[in-house]
């Protein structure tokens, strides 16, 4: 005797049904990767293009990078209130290898008058590396005053990381 096992066919309205609903979870994920990415940006500029594009950019959180100019550290210990001045540096790593280094052009930027300048505010503890010539990247917003208050800073000190090459001997 001879039995047959037959397969339950999916009637064409269940199936219409399943091409839905996977149509609708793609869709669902798509959003949720696209909404996600868009809420996590975060604009990375020079000084230079902060000033060209304030208009813009009001409100947005943003990143910029510059040189520590030293002599305008303040700091309110009562308040943990650090405001400084930082001088535009180049964004890309070309023009910055290109100029001899991080450290050639930090200097150069907090030596040349003629570069664009920004006011910085963070409310936190005075970083140690904070210094003369050391690179901050900041991220936070501009203020309709023209002052940036950061919420998060980093600090790059070349000189601190440099090590010296050792002279090779001629024989």
């Amino acid at each position: 005797m001879e039995q047959s096992i037959s397969t339950p066919q999916i009637k064409p309205a269940n199936r219409l049904k399943f091409i839905i609903g996977g149509l609708m979870i793609i869709a669902a994920i798509a959003y949720l990767i696209i909404s996600s990415t868009q809420a996590n940006a975060q604009y990375f500029l020079t000084i230079d293009e902060l000033n060209s594009r304030a208009a813009s950019i009001a409100g947005r959180e943003i990143r910029v990078s510059g040189a520590v100019l030293g002599d305008s550290i303040q700091y309110d210990s009562q308040n943990l209130v650090l405001k400084f001045r930082v001088a535009h540096v180049p964004g890309d790593n070309k023009d910055i290898e290109a100029q001899g280094g991080l450290a050639a052009v930090l200097h150069a930027a907090v030596t040349d008058t003629n570069r664009s300048h920004m006011d910085v505010v963070y409310t936190g503890v005075k970083p140690d590396l904070l210094r003369h010539e050391a690179q901050a990247i900041m991220t936070g917003h501009m203020g309709e005053d023209g002052i940036f208050y950061a919420n998060e800073l980093l600090l790059k000190c070349p000189t601190k990381y440099e090590e010296s090459v050792p002279q090779q001997s001629g024989n």
